[in-house]
């Protein structure tokens, strides 16, 4: 016995399942025998069968019994009759699970590892460190607690840095693992390329074999409905096996705007982790580093002291400017022969300098110095000359002439409408005191710290 109305079934699973599932799911379905109220039904792999029958079985049997046959379960068997040529997969996709990992391991081209990026020259600060911990533990290869790992922090904080030294760890470590790192939207090319060239099931077969899934930049896809949905029924297939994935944006999951509720909540239900932006510690300290790898091309150039702490100081949003920043200027000290010493960095790095500058205001300047020193705002803007509020004020006004570009007089304003010969006077024992007095230096150091991170 045959399956009758097979068409009037596909036309009314269309309205039920969507055009999007129907195309992947039904419309590949060929229909078999009818044995004992068995329906057969021919599926292209036994991993597409196994996904209808989870996903779509009891509708399907629904539908069928609606059109007066009678049938009580389905069974899936693999197509014999020889795909057209137009149509045919790719010869990754047509091997079993298995012998498709070298298929995805091969897709890795697209998405090439930075041989800079490793665990051996990722510099470790304290707000980084416990991502650092977590990727660690996530290239170990072994099982872990969390899944997903999720990566967050701005531009140039070292997301992409740990995926790529994750992905290089585990290829050494563990190279029988079928692990496949890609950008989220190359993620959703392969997507759309799979549905124009109908070759759903080559993408599916492919991207639930893996073993570790990284996705980087997953904030690409907010608003792209189709890919989210595929992107959500991938996380939860790996998942269901156990898989690790790895996932990275620049902000957290509940704050990318655009993306779906139910995607979030999987994304959520790991361990998320923060890059938090550098600070000085650790912005000097990924200078040297790299002042390490620079001597091994200009062996012959010499940093003077304080130039190091000056980008520092500076250079505060972007760890990739200040890296650019010292390549720069190593590369500009040798074609004119000279050190590298304050002067030259200044002239070299102008533009850099001038665009990484901050926009500190002399209200945060004052409620910094304030909460410093335990005093209130209005006491140390206030006309009180207790030397317990004078001092305080006269940092204050010492960090607004130094990081503000506010004039004398502007700075007196805010200071209750002080004159601006008081500001000069407050200036000038300020840099008098961070000389012969160690408290003052040390608080002004404090202070520009806070106000630069």
């Amino acid at each position: 016995m045959t399956l009758d109305h097979w068409g009037e079934i596909k036309e009314r699973l269309l309205k039920t399942v969507g055009q999007n599932n129907y195309t992947t799911w039904i419309e590949p379905l060929v229909p078999g025998a009818v044995e004992d109220g068995i329906v057969t039904l021919k599926v292209p792999t036994n991993f597409f069968g196994n996904y209808v029958s989870q996903n779509f079985s009891d509708l399907i049997l629904h539908e069928i019994n609606a059109t007066g046959t009678d049938a009580t379960r389905l069974n899936f068997a693999l197509n014999q009759q020889p795909t057209p040529a137009a149509e045919k997969p790719a010869p990754a996709a047509r091997q079993t699970s298995a012998a498709a990992k070298p298929a995805a391991n091969s897709q890795l081209s697209t998405a090439p590892l930075d041989p800079r990026f490793s665990f051996d020259n990722f510099v470790v600060g304290k707000p980084n460190e416990l991502a650092h911990a977590a990727a660690r533990r996530v290239a170990e290869g072994g099982p872990v607690t969390f899944n997903p790992l999720f990566l967050y922090g701005g531009v140039g904080l070292g997301k992409t840095h740990l995926m790529h030294a994750i992905a290089r760890e585990l290829h050494e470590r563990k190279p029988e693992m079928n692990v496949l790192y890609l950008s989220a939207e190359q993620f959703m090319y392969r997507f759309v390329q799979a549905l124009r060239d109908r070759k759903m099931m080559d993408f599916k077969e492919i991207f639930r074999s893996v073993d570790v899934l990284m996705v980087d930049d997953v904030q690409f896809i907010a608003g792209k409905d189709s890919t989210q949905e595929e992107f959500f029924h991938t996380f939860n297939a790996l998942v269901d096996q156990h898989k690790q994935i790895i996932i990275s944006a620049d902000r957290a999951p509940g704050e990318i705007k655009d993306l779906e509720d139910r995607v979030k909540s999987r994304l959520q239900c790991g361990l998320i982790v923060d890059l938090h932006p550098t600070d000085y510690e650790l912005r000097l300290g990924i200078l040297q580093s790299k002042v390490d790898v620079q001597r091994k091309t200009y062996p012959d150039l010499e940093v003077a002291d304080g130039v190091l702490e000056f980008l520092a100081h500076r250079i505060t949003s972007n760890v990739r400017v200040l890296e650019g920043a010292l390549t720069r200027l190593f590369a500009f000290a040798s074609l004119v022969g000279r050190e590298i010493d304050m002067g030259l960095t200044q002239d070299c790095l102008a533009d850099v300098l001038r665009a990484s500058e901050r926009k500190i205001s002399v209200e945060e300047i004052q409620r910094k110095v304030s909460d410093h020193y335990n005093i209130r705002l209005s006491d140390m803007i206030g006309p009180k000359r207790l030397r317990s509020y004078a001092r305080p004020r006269q940092v204050a006004m010492y960090l607004c002439k130094q990081m503000t570009s506010r004039s004398l007089p502007e700075i007196g304003r805010r200071f209750g409408g002080r004159d601006h010969t008081t500001v000069m006077h407050g200036v000038r024992r300020i840099e008098e005191l961070k000389v012969s007095d160690g408290q003052i230096a040390e608080d002004l150091e404090l202070l520009r710290r806070a106000l630069e991170s």
